[in-house]
């Protein structure tokens, strides 16, 4: 195996699985704020990476989308945790923030990867491979994120856009989820959604995480 490739592993190693692993139990914590008790009852709200691990999703795609790329994108995803939505107190507005749960998750985690890299810039620690774990802590975070956002279902994205339509044009929607994945794919390989989604919500994340971290950074100079 190529030096590089397990450089780059090692790297974001960490980074994904924290990203993918407290996406998913954040789904599965605010669902049990809200009335559902199934990912809970599963044990799926776990900080336990094997709990949430998917062969075909963490591991097989984020390798082959590393080669088909050359290394210029990595995306993946865990096994669902199970929400009975219709257990929610409001099945509507609780599905809504229940899917903003995992993508609000990574943003934060995105924010304390920037600190974290902040922090070892500002303490001089000179040891390149710390901050390139934290540089791909805040990358993963907010492309996990932003492409769960997208408008589709299974997306997060989609689930918010159904909670929000009228409930006519909400199951028009709802129709596209077996294929949901499948499209969200072939936009990835075609570059069609990384032009025009991705690539300009990530320059705007990470603008938003430079005005936050710009006021740290000029209290210790």
């Amino acid at each position: 195996m190529d030096a590089s490739l397990i450089q780059t592993i090692a790297v974001y190693a960490l980074p994904v699985i924290f990203a993918i692993t407290l996406h998913e139990a954040a789904h599965g914590y605010v669902a049990k704020l809200l009335g559902d008790n199934t990912a809970y009852m599963m044990g799926r709200v776990s900080f336990n990476p094997m709990r949430h691990i998917d062969p075909l999703g963490t591991i097989a795609i984020p390798l082959l989308l590393y080669f088909a790329t050359g290394g210029a994108f990595m995306f993946g995803y865990a096994k669902p945790v199970p929400v009975a939505f219709s257990n929610l107190r409001n099945p509507r507005w609780g599905s809504l923030w229940v899917s903003l749960a995992g993508p609000v998750c990574n943003f934060a985690q995105a924010l304390l990867w920037g600190f974290i890299g902040v922090g070892l810039s500002l303490s001089s620690v000179d040891e390149p491979f710390f901050s390139r774990m934290a540089g791909a802590g805040v990358s993963v975070n907010l492309v996990l994120g932003i492409i769960n956002l997208f408008p589709l279902p299974p997306l997060d994205g989609g689930r918010v856009v159904m909670a929000l339509l009228p409930p006519r044009q909400a199951i028009g929607l709802a129709r596209l989820e077996p294929y949901g994945f499948f499209v969200v794919m072939a936009l990835v390989i075609t570059g069609v959604l990384t032009r025009f989604w991705l690539r300009p919500l990530m320059s705007l994340g990470y603008d938003a995480l430079t005005a936050i971290l710009t006021p740290f950074v000029s209290l210790f100079n």
